[in-house]
């Protein structure tokens, strides 16, 4: 049972509504495709939230750390644009797709953690759930998928935030206790003077997590062992 509308007709029917902008419908229409790319995949192959498309993955080595696991799914990595994500997701059951690359890569590229357990986390908060769709896009940020992100491409969080957050609204509002830092350091709170963390009541380790991992060793530690893997080396 594929639904009681096609996508053929939603496509037609977006693509007739002249009235909104061109670039918004090209968007909807692109996820469309996308969606049918996932279900595609799930239909030839049944095993997709298990099996990696690409088997040399079948080697990788990801990370055991049950800790940093929870800090991921609790909101709790010390990285705000990551934890106000996952504070979404377990508050709302929902969070933007931007959000979902980013909390997926900082998951299989900074901790390297496997992809599955991104998966199952989704699959239980979502309330958008799709079992294609969230087994494809998995597959896509860890990198052995069909059509995968490039294994080089790690999502920065802070700059993500500046860039997507640029008022501080969104994380400031999942984030509560560091509201009252400036916009400087909203995304990277362990680069704040003391006085600042002072000045906003923020005590890092205390009110708020010191990051798990440092963003750029723990980028350059993955994209060493996705070239050990590249180059068959594993």
């Amino acid at each position: 049972h594929w639904g009681e509308i096609s996508v053929n007709r939603v496509w037609h029917a977006a693509r007739d509504r002249s009235d909104l902008p061109a670039d918004d419908v090209d968007n909807f229409c692109s996820e469309l495709g996308w969606r049918e790319f996932s279900h595609s995949l799930l239909y030839f192959n049944p095993e997709l939230k298990r099996r990696n498309l690409q088997t040399k993955f079948d080697g990788f080595d990801w990370r055991e750390d049950d800790g940093l696991l929870r800090a991921w799914q609790r909101g709790m990595t010390g990285v705000p644009f990551v934890d106000a994500a996952m504070r979404e997701l377990w508050q709302t059951g929902y969070m933007h797709n931007r959000m979902r690359m980013v909390t997926g890569s900082f998951l299989v590229k900074n901790l390297r953690l496997h992809w599955h357990h991104g998966e199952a986390w989704f699959w239980d908060c979502l309330v958008d759930a799709d079992h294609a769709n969230n087994s494809a896009s998995w597959q896509w940020i860890a990198g052995c998928g069909a059509d995968a992100a490039p294994y080089f491409r790690v999502f920065n969080p802070v700059t993500q935030g500046e860039k997507f957050d640029k008022d501080g609204a969104y994380t400031r509002r999942f984030c509560p206790e560091l509201a009252d830092l400036p916009d400087k350091y909203l995304f990277a709170p362990w680069t704040a003077p003391k006085a600042i963390l002072d000045g906003a009541g923020v005590r890092l380790g205390e009110t708020y997590p010191r990051p798990v991992v440092d963003l750029k060793q723990s980028r350059e530690d993955a994209l060493a062992a996705f070239a050990r893997l590249r180059e068959g080396a594993v």
